[in-house]
This record gives structure tokens, C-alpha cells and sequence, in this order.
């Protein structure tokens, strides 16, 4: 029979979409205290609040990251070739 705890049930999803403060931390590889603090400036999203609980959506974490700035700036990444960064053109 299959183990029907929280525990046993989030190990089999392959994605959770809502993590708690210290889940966020890891997913972003930072420590809980310097996450607090990216939340706390506005650099990381606020939780959502389900209860008493405060959840952190994981799609905003990603935009938030990715939005993050680059080590030398944000000039364009050199491997991406012209042709692959407008795709689109042909069709305008």
C-alpha cells in the first residue's frame, strides 16, 4: 500500500508550485537569512498567504531571478547567434 503522508506525496511530484521560505532559499541557492533579506528590498516577490502559512510562488521566483543582474552586466550572452535571437523577423 502507498504511504499517503505530505512527506511521501511532495518526494513523488516532480514540480511543486508553492515552497516555504527556507524551500525557496534552496531553490534560489541562497541562505534563508539572505533570502529574508532579498524579500524584505523588494528583489525577491512577497509570499502568498494561505492560512497562516506564507507560500512562494515558484514562477515568480524564477522571473524574479531572472531578472536578477549579470556579472559584468547584461550585455547579450555571446553564444546566442543572430539568427536565433530574432526568429521572427522573416514573418514582420
Amino acid at each position: 500500500m502507498t504511504s499517503r503522508t505530505k512527506s511521501s506525496i511532495a518526494a513523488r511530484l516532480p514540480v511543486r508550485r508553492g515552497l516555504d521560505e527556507c524551500e525557496a532559499a534552496v531553490y534560489l541557492s541562497i541562505s534563508p537569512s539572505f533570502f529574508r533579506k532579498l524579500v524584505e528590498l523588494r528583489v525577491m516577490p512577497r509570499p502568498r498567504i494561505v492560512g497562516s502559512r506564507r507560500i512562494w510562488d515558484v514562477e515568480e521566483l524564477d522571473l524574479a531571478f531572472k531578472s536578477l543582474p549579470r556579472e559584468g552586466g547584461d550585455a547579450e550572452l555571446a553564444f546566442v547567434s543572430s539568427e536565433s535571437r530574432d526568429s521572427w523577423a522573416d514573418f514582420e
